[in-house]
């Protein structure tokens, strides 16, 4: 198994592997310091969205980094869509529980993972609409946002993290359709290894977010 030699796909690889490393340390931190057994079904749903974002930046690595047979590439990409759009549905049960509690998180969950699924299921069967992901996923990131700018305007703990994370993570989505988007840094970066580098950050901000709301509440 041969590394790829493409500088840009190489940079992506790592920046993958700096993503889900955030990720995987970002859950262990947040167990770690959960003392109110009240907040674990907060921090599991976050858990588990944050660890398919790892996981999915853990295939991206050996998909961008590593010199495949096609049909293991093939596959590794419809295992990472589909970690990606279970993610999205746990984010938002994540943010509907923050909102509204725990009774409503709980009426949301089966029907997000049920959305995430027939989005993903969609773009599999019919390829050419891969936009109606992408438009999920926006609306998911913008109503995360709403929902966090106005529990920090109520003085909600962490909620400004979480506005400031989410806002950061649509900022890296926008980043990322810029495909002519190159630049060197010591090493070259395009649109996805920059979309990974601003996506950390964002995902910096949540873990913030998430343990001062799992300390202060």
């Amino acid at each position: 198994m041969r590394l790829v030699q493409d500088p840009a796909e190489q940079t992506t690889a790592a920046t993958d592997i700096i993503l889900a490393s955030v990720a995987f340390g970002g859950i262990f931190l947040l167990h770690f310091c959960l003392e109110n057994k009240s907040e674990l079904w907060r921090i599991n749903i976050w858990s588990a969205a944050i660890g398919l974002i790892g996981l999915a930046a853990a295939l991206g690595a050996a998909a961008h980094g590593l010199d495949l047979l096609p049909t293991i590439q093939n596959r590794i990409w419809l295992v990472l869509n589909m970690a990606l759009a279970l993610a999205v549905s746990l984010f938002v049960v994540g943010v509907v529980y923050d909102l509204w509690g725990y009774e409503a998180s709980i009426r949301t969950l089966p029907l997000m993972l049920i959305a995430g699924l027939g989005f993903y299921l969609a773009t599999l069967f019919y390829p050419g609409i891969f936009f109606l992901f992408v438009i999920y996923e926006a609306l998911a990131l913008s109503f995360a946002f709403c929902a966090y700018l106005f529990l920090a305007f109520t003085g909600e703990p962490g909620t400004g993290f979480m506005a400031s994370g989410v806002m950061i993570s649509i900022i890296a989505a926008g980043l990322q359709t810029r495909k002519s988007m190159v630049f060197m840094l010591v090493w070259k970066f395009d649109h996805n290894g920059i979309y990974h580098l601003v996506q950390t950050i964002g995902l910096l901000f949540l873990i913030a977010g998430l343990l001062e709301m799992t300390i202060f509440d």
